[in-house]
């Protein structure tokens, strides 16, 4: 009797101290075989800015959620949403813009968290090409990540801006890191992220003129979307998940240094530490607004986002009116 007592005892105050720490008595009573695999379809490959998605195995904050977290790349906040629809991955991590044509075509689909609620798309141009406006763009060959990516997307945002459209430039497909083909001369200007001007000014890139898209249409720059069928059903573990990526941006808003430093193994462009650093501060800084600052981390914007979606049917990228609120829910957000 007496070492039973001594057994609950010791298990007890274990218990207590765990719980004291950090974690939850429901997390404790997981067991590996418990946990639920949700797999994100990435609109890239595994590189710097998503650090805080890629330190799952030094890190565990989707584990301490009772999530069995997966990646799946891609080329494209489209590339993105076919992974998802075609049921490789529970989870997008896409853009507005594919999301309103997915949404355009038919598609049942409910965004859950916004990222990044700000826009981060540029297009640059080396001074020489005297490309200062959007005006400056038309009859130029111009660099986009992918035909499905946001920086396409975004690129239209600028050529609608002087009443021009694709027709009127030459689209060159030129990958993640694009800067390569505008230092060489292959293209005129590249559409790109503020992370990508970052990594081309650090490797030689030179002067530049830079055209920021969100001074036209400052729209979130990513989401996460999942499958209505999805929401419906498992709203416990889309909960969890959200919280745990909420816990992995905090742990990196806080300790940048930190995942500066595991960039170097876990992201394929993560090399050089300094830059790690300069990246990773850059997309903390894209993670916050002044929504956010009030609602918490993933807190959308509607009205932002409405002008979005009507300033992408104005643009002819998509053909219907689309009601944002009906397809946005913020129910499965952590707390502020």
């Amino acid at each position: 009797m007496m070492k039973q007592k001594r057994r609950n005892f010791l298990q007890g105050w274990w218990l207590s101290c765990l719980v004291t720490v950090g974690f939850s008595a429901s997390v404790l009573a997981q067991t590996p075989g418990k946990l639920d695999k949700v797999v994100v379809a990435g609109w890239s490959k595994p590189i710097t800015e998503i650090t805080n998605l890629l330190v799952e195995e030094d890190k565990g904050f989707f584990k301490a959620r009772a999530i069995d977290l997966g990646y799946l790349p891609g080329a494209g906040g489209g590339d993105a949403l076919r992974n998802l629809l075609s049921g490789q991955a529970d989870v997008a991590f896409t853009d507005p813009g594919s999301f309103f044509a997915a949404l355009d075509k038919g598609e049942k689909l409910r965004a859950i968290y916004d990222i990044y609620p700000q826009n981060v798309f540029n297009v640059v141009s080396l001074k020489a090409q005297n490309i200062r406006q959007p005006a400056d763009l038309k009859g130029k060959r111009i660099g986009v990540y992918s035909l499905s990516s946001g920086t396409r997307q975004n690129l239209q945002v600028l050529l609608h801006q002087a009443g021009l459209t694709e027709s009127d430039v030459t689209l060159v497909v030129t990958g993640l890191l694009n800067f390569a083909p505008l230092i060489q001369g292959q293209v005129d200007a590249t559409a790109a992220t503020d992370t990508g001007l970052l990594v081309g000014r650090q490797r030689g890139l030179g002067d530049v003129n830079v055209m920021e898209v969100k001074n036209h249409l400052n729209l979130s720059s990513d989401l996460f979307v999942v499958r209505e069928e999805t929401y419906q059903r498992r709203k416990d573990v889309l909960r969890r998940f959200l919280q745990a990526y909420k816990d992995s941006m905090t742990w990196m808003m806080r300790s940048p240094e930190e995942a500066a430093q595991l960039a170097v193994k876990r992201a394929i462009d993560g090399q050089h530490l300094a830059m790690n650093l300069e990246i990773i501060k850059l997309r903390n800084a894209s993670s916050v607004s002044s929504t956010t600052q009030t609602k918490g981390l993933g807190a959308f914007d509607l009205v932002s986002l409405q002008k979005g979606a009507q300033a992408y049917k104005a643009l002819g990228l998509i053909q219907r009116d689309l009601s944002v609120q009906d397809v946005v829910s913020q129910d499965l957000l952590p707390a502020p």
